[in-house]
C-alpha cells in the first residue's frame, strides 16, 4: 500500500503519473509472510525466511523452528542454524554487502549472517548474564567477528551503539590488519564522498552513520541518503569477477509506519525508489537480476474516494462522514494516532493545527489505540528484473525467494543448464568485465539484490547465461528439491 500512496504524494508534487521506480520493474507478484507460530510476522522470522529459505519463530534469526525463544541453548546447537544467501554466495567466491537505514544489527540486515534465538540481542548488555556465561554471542559481534559478517565487504547503516562497551569496530580494524586487508571506518556523509570520489576504494568498508537507526530523511543532517549508499556499495562491490550479493533495505519506512507517521513513512519510500532507481542506473538487466520486495505489510489503508490529484495527506475532497465530518485520505487499523477524542466523538483532523501544517509528527488516525501500530498480515508483492525475473511469478511462500536467487546465481548444489560453459569462446565482456555468474541484488522494504554472469553468445535468440561450477561447501539440501520444482515449471507441469 505504500507504493501507491507513495505514487499519489510524489504525483501531487510533480504529476499525476508520476511512479515510484520499483513498479516499473517487469514480474510482479506476491509471497506469504506468516511465521511459525504467528499469522501476522515480525521482520526477524520473515527476513529468516527470504534470506535462507526456511520458515522460523516470531522474535528469531538464522534458527529453525526447533528454537524456543530467548534460550541460549537453541541458540548454540549449530543444528538448529540456518545458512543465508549472502553466506552461500560468499563460499562460491561472490562478494557480497549490506546497506540499511536502520541499526546493522536490526533484525532484517541481521539475517543475512546472524543466528539468535532472540533480536533484541544486539548488543552484548542485551543478553542475560548467564546466557553470556553459556557463550551466547551477541548480533554485532556475530558480524564482526563471525561468517559470513566479518567477510561482508561492504557495511553501512546505523546502530554505533551497539559495538559498545567493547569497541568492535577496534576488533574490525585489528581483524582486518591482521589479514593484510585495505579497510576503512566512516561516520558521516562527508567521509563517505571521499571514499566515493577516492583513486583506490578499499577492500572492505564500514559505516556507521548514527549512535541508534539512521535519522528519517526529511529530519537528518550530514547523514548519507540511502541512494548515495547503494550507489558506493555497487561501486564497491562491482570489482568482483564472480559477481556479488547486495542487501539494500529501506527500514525506517516500517518505523514511521509503527508510529502513525504517515508523512515520513511515504517519503521514506519514495527515498527507497531512489535507491532501486539507481540500482537500475548503474547495473545491466542483461547481467543483473534486482529483486524488489517487503518483508512484511502495515495496517495502513489508503480509502474513499478522494479526486485524482488530491493530497494524499490530507482529507477525502468528495465526501464527509456520516457524522459530519471529514476523514484522512490515509488511516491506520490500530496505532496512537488518535481516531476517538476525549468526549468519546471521532477526532476532527481539520481542527489539528499539526495535521493543517502537514507536522511530520502527526500521527495519522488508528481505530485501535495502541502504543505502536501493527504489522499486517497479507501477502506483499515481489518485483524483479534481470536474469530469471519470470521465476517470480505466481503466488508461493516467501521461503521461495532465496531458492530462486540461488537457482539464478548458480549457487544451488545441483548446476542447471544456464550455469555449464560451453565453450570459453563463446565468452564475451560485459559492462562489469568477465562474469562467470550473476550478481544480485536485493532492494525490499529491507534489501537489493544484484547478480552478473558471463553473458554467452548463442546464434539462437534465445542466449542463455551460463557459469562454471566451484566446488564447494553446498548450501541446505533443500536446493534439490526445489531444483526439482524448477525443472517441472520449465517443463510446463509440476515435478513430483
Amino acid at each position: 500500500m505504500s507504493t501507491t500512496a507513495a505514487t499519489s504524494m510524489t504525483g501531487s508534487i510533480q504529476d499525476q503519473e508520476t511512479n515510484v521506480t520499483f513498479k516499473g520493474v517487469r514480474s510482479a507478484r506476491y509471497h506469504n509472510t506468516y511465521c511459525i507460530d504467528a499469522q501476522v510476522p515480525d521482520s526477524a522470522c520473515t527476513a529468516t525466511s527470504y534470506l535462507t529459505g526456511v520458515k522460523t519463530k516470531f522474535g528469531t534469526i538464522g534458527l529453525d523452528g526447533n528454537v524456543t525463544r530467548g534460550s541460549c541453548h537453541s541458540q548454540l546447537h549449530k543444528g538448529n542454524w540456518v545458512t543465508s544467501i549472502a553466506q552461500w554466495a560468499i563460499e562460491q567466491g561472490l562478494d557480497a554487502g549490506v546497506v540499511t537505514t536502520t541499526r546493522v544489527t536490526h533484525a532484517s540486515p541481521a539475517g543475512t549472517y546472524a543466528h539468535t534465538s532472540e533480536r533484541n540481542w544486539e548488543a552484548d548488555s542485551d543478553i542475560p548474564q548467564q546466557c553470556r556465561d553459556l557463550g551466547c554471542r551477541d548480533i554485532a559481534y556475530q558480524l564482526v567477528m563471525h561468517n559470513p559478517g566479518r567477510k561482508f565487504k561492504v557495511i553501512m547503516g546505523g546502530g554505533r551503539r551497539e559495538f559498545l562497551p567493547n569497541d568492535l569496530t577496534e576488533l574490525w580494524h585489528v581483524d582486518k590488519v591482521q589479514n593484510n586487508l585495505t579497510h576503512q571506518y566512516i561516520t558521516d556523509r562527508s567521509e563517505l564522498m571521499k571514499v566515493y570520489n577516492s583513486d583506490e576504494l578499499p577492500e572492505y568498508l564500514l559505516g556507521l552513520f548514527h549512535d541508534d537507526h539512521m535519522e528519517y530523511h526529511l529530519k537528518a543532517k550530514d547523514q548519507p541518503t540511502l541512494e548515495e549508499m547503494t550507489e558506493l556499495a555497487i561501486k564497491m562491490l562491482s570489482r568482483s569477477t564472480k559477481g556479488y550479493f547486495l542487501f539494500v533495505e529501506g527500514g525506517r519506512i516500517d518505523h514511521a509506519h509503527h508510529s502513525n507517521l504517515a508523512h515520513l513513512a511515504l517519503d521514506e519510500t519514495v527515498e527507497y525508489a531512489k535507491a532501486v532507481k539507481k540500482a537500475r542506473a548503474l547495473t545491466d538487466e542483461e547481467d543483473t537480476l534486482i529483486v524488489v520486495t517487503s518483508d512484511h505489510a502495515h495496517t495502513m489503508t489508503v480509502a474513499g474516494y478522494p479526486s485524482r490529484g488530491n493530497d494524499i495527506l490530507g482529507t477525502v475532497d468528495t465526501s464527509d462522514g456520516d457524522d459530519g465530518k471529514p476523514y484522512t485520505t490515509i488511516s491506520y487499523a490500530n496505532g496512537k494516532g488518535h481516531a476517538i477524542g476525549a468526549d468519546g466523538q471521532r477526532v476532527d483532523v481539520t481542527q489539528d493545527q499539526a495535521f493543517l501544517n502537514r507536522d511530520l509528527n502527526f500521527a495519522y488516525p488508528g481505530i485501535v489505540p495502541l502504543d505502536d501500530e501493527t504489522h499486517g498480515g497479507e501477502d506483499v508483492a515481489v518485483y524483479a528484473s534481470g536474469p530469471w525475473q519470470h521465476l517470480f511469478t505466481a503466488n508461493y511462500e516467501q521461503t521461495l525467494i532465496p531458492h530462486v536467487m540461488a537457482y539464478a546465481m548458480c549457487l544451488t548444489e545441483e548446476k542447471s543448464e544456464h550455469c555449464k560453459l560451453k565453450s570459453s569462446f563463446n565468452w564475451f565482456r560485459t559492462n562489469s568485465g568477465f562474469n562467470l555468474r550473476p550478481s544480485l541484488i536485493i532492494l525490499a522494504i529491507s534489501a537489493h539484490i544484484r547478480y552478473e554472469n558471463e553473458r554467452v553468445s548463442h546464434h539462437k535468440a534465445d542466449d542463455h547465461r551460463r557459469g562454471t561450477a566451484h566446488e564447494h561447501t553446498p548450501p541446505p539440501t533443500s536446493h534439490r528439491y526445489v531444483n526439482s520444482l524448477l525443472r517441472g515449471i520449465f517443463n510446463g507441469g509440476a515435478s513430483s
